[in-house]
């Protein structure tokens, strides 16, 4: 019998992407409770599923019905979230990423499901998705250091995606202004929680071939809104930069992962298209380029199997390893903010 779901946050992020995914994957998963903070659109998105929907979580969290909470609400709100569900008795949790803003939050939220026994994946997509398997196997296996790793991203406005795949009828929002950049304090933030909620994406992966953080070099902001870092990661020289542009191109996000032999390339499709995986192409030094075959799963339908797996006792949590991505995104979104606040002083 499918394990019954409660998504809690009715934004893009639940209408898009988890809902979808949830509704392929409905011989697993059943959708059976939607809240939000107040906008009302859950009951929008619940009339689609049959199933309740309310205001907060309380109501969510007492339903018996829901086995399975999926956190889609802002960042600042994870880490009690969690914890309620937690404490609520609920099976298992898939937590929008970041995990946490803080390390003392992270340590708490791994201590008390390790503690309950509560199955937990955060849904880092570009981690589960196919394609990134693909390329850190054939870099294990090629055994060439990594040398340098460049993650480019350019993000028109999310509407452009989310209003193509979704039948939600659209809602005003405020328009956001361009940040104060010559301000340290607003520089400092606006960056820090960038690396938290769009660097963020990659930096499991990132974590994966270069596991410490030693220093971060330079970071600067990029008008209207976006970064430029790059910081020293063990051996291994890591490039990040990223650029939203109010209706500029389509989206582009892509990883150049440089070894000593050869130059591997990860391009992800648009995040609010279901699209199936990303593609992996491989250019050695004499100038052939390889391709990876694509695969129909896209990294949120794999995230939400990796949660199934774990429910069925297929596969266990990886306690500690969810920990030490958050700690290495924490850190540096942190050493970011530091560097940055220390540059427009200057």
């Amino acid at each position: 019998m499918p394990a019954g779901v409660g998504v809690i946050g009715a934004g893009p992020g639940a209408a898009a992407l988890h809902l979808p995914t949830l509704a392929r994957l409905s011989d697993r998963f059943a959708v059976v409770h939607i809240s939000d903070a107040g906008s009302g659109r859950a009951e929008d998105l619940a009339a689609h599923f049959g199933a309740t929907a309310s205001t907060g979580t309380d109501e969510l969290l007492a339903d018996p019905r829901v086995e399975v909470v999926a956190i889609c609400s802002p960042p600042d709100a994870h880490a009690s979230q969690i914890l309620a569900a937690v404490a609520a008795g609920k099976r298992a949790i898939l937590c929008e990423k970041p995990l946490a803003l803080s390390h003392d939050d992270a340590a708490r939220i791994i201590d008390a499901c390790r503690d309950a026994g509560v199955a937990l994946v955060v849904g880092t997509n570009h981690l589960f998705d196919p394609a990134w398997g693909r390329a850190q196997h054939h870099i294990a296996a090629a055994g060439a250091p990594v040398r340098a790793i460049s993650i480019t991203v350019a993000l028109p406005p999310n509407g452009r995606y989310h209003d193509a795949v979704t039948e939600m009828p659209a809602t005003a929002g405020q328009a956001r202004g361009v940040p104060d950049w010559s301000s340290p304090a607003v520089a400092a933030a606006v960056l820090r929680q960038l690396t938290l909620g769009l660097a963020i994406h990659d930096l499991p992966l990132v974590r994966d071939l270069a596991q410490r953080l030693d220093r971060v070099v330079f970071a600067r902001p990029v008008s209207p809104i976006g970064y430029v870092v790059g910081f020293i990661a063990g051996d291994v020289a890591v490039r990040l930069t990223a650029v939203m542009t109010p209706g500029g191109a389509d989206a582009l996000w892509r990883i150049g992962i440089a070894t000593s032999r050869d130059l591997v390339d990860i391009e992800f499709p648009p995040a609010f298209v279901h699209d199936g995986s990303a593609a992996v192409h491989v250019r050695t030094p004499d100038g052939r380029r390889a391709s990876f075959p694509l695969s129909a799963d896209d990294g949120y339908v794999a995230e939400w199997r990796a949660l199934s797996s774990i429910l069925e006792g297929e596969e266990v949590v990886e306690y500690d390893e969810i920990l030490a991505d958050a700690g290495f995104a924490i850190e540096l979104a942190d050493a970011v903010a530091a560097a940055v606040h220390a540059r427009v002083t200057a």
